[in-house]
This record gives C-alpha cells, sequence and structure tokens, in this order.
C-alpha cells in the first residue's frame, strides 16, 4: 500500500537536497583527508583531482558565472586547455574545500522557487541551467571525481574512505 504525506514545504526540500549535497562535499573531503602525506607528495594526480573538483565546485556554486572569482591563493587556470600544474597542499585544498561547503549550505538554504529558476549562462554559452539544475549537475561532476580519486587511493594505498548517506 502506497501512503501519502503531505506536500514538502520549500524548507523541507532544501533539506533534503543539502543532505545529499552536503554528504557529496563530505565524502571529498574524506578523499582528500585519506590520502597519505607521501602519495599526495609523489603524485601528483591527487592535488590535481582535488582542485578540479573544488575550482568547479565553486564555479558552479556562483549564482553569477561571470562574477566567479576563485579565493586569491588561486587561479582561473581550470579554464585553461592546458591548465598549468600547480600541486597545493592538502590544508590549502581542505580551506577552500570548507568555504564551498559554507558557500553550497547558504545557496541551498536560501533557496526559492524564483532562486532556483533563475538561469545561469556561462561566458561562452555553451552552458545554460536553471540554477536549481546546475545544483544537480555539479553534484553529479563532484560525485564522478570523488570515485575517481577513491578508485586512485584503491590503487596507491589500497584504501579509500566509505560511503557517506546523509551530510552531518
Amino acid at each position: 500500500m502506497v501512503q501519502i504525506y503531505p506536500p514538502m514545504s520549500q524548507h523541507d526540500l532544501n533539506q533534503c537536497l543539502w543532505s545529499q549535497f552536503g554528504a557529496v562535499i563530505e565524502m571529498l573531503a574524506e578523499s582528500i583527508q585519506t590520502c597519505p602525506k607521501e602519495a599526495w607528495d609523489t603524485h601528483q594526480i591527487f592535488s590535481l583531482q582535488a582542485y578540479h573538483s573544488l575550482f568547479f565546485l565553486d564555479y558552479y556554486l556562483s549564482t553569477n558565472p561571470l562574477g566567479f572569482a576563485p579565493p586569491s591563493e588561486f587561479s582561473y587556470s581550470e579554464f585553461d586547455e592546458e591548465p598549468q600544474i600547480v600541486i597545493f597542499s592538502q590544508e590549502s585544498l581542505l580551506r577552500y574545500l570548507a568555504a564551498c561547503k559554507e558557500k553550497a549550505r547558504n545557496l541551498i538554504e536560501s533557496l526559492d522557487e524564483q532562486l532556483a529558476s533563475q538561469r545561469w549562462i556561462n561566458e561562452s554559452k555553451t552552458m545554460d541551467y536553471s540554477l536549481f539544475e546546475l545544483l544537480l549537475y555539479n553534484l553529479r561532476h563532484v560525485q564522478h571525481h570523488v570515485g575517481q580519486f577513491n578508485l586512485l587511493l584503491r590503487q596507491h594505498i589500497d584504501h579509500a574512505p566509505d560511503w557517506i548517506e546523509k551530510a552531518s
């Protein structure tokens, strides 16, 4: 038997969205933290994978893509066809992640029908999404890279973090 519940409020919808979006950000944090310093320092792929994930997480969380600016210690290199290779410390990327997590939570908590339907169009006009759809796209993008990151961890240290069901 199917049980019918009353319609969800905007607040409840935002909480559900944050529960899953926050979980993927926590999974990325766990992946970065799990990587041993010697592997991080030896295999640049870990830093590159983490930075790419965070850069685009931050970019896609910007309500106006034309006004996007990464934190001052980072660059726009991810927009280049051949990004400059810069190895960032785990600590600096975890600080960036914390800022992105707060940005995501603030955006999701403030989401209403008007904001959710606002159009997000990048400079080259290759992406044209509502902010709500862009949040889902962003979640999928981060999860894709968490999967890659965890595969790399399994290959290099034979261990990867567990699945996180909901944001804490």
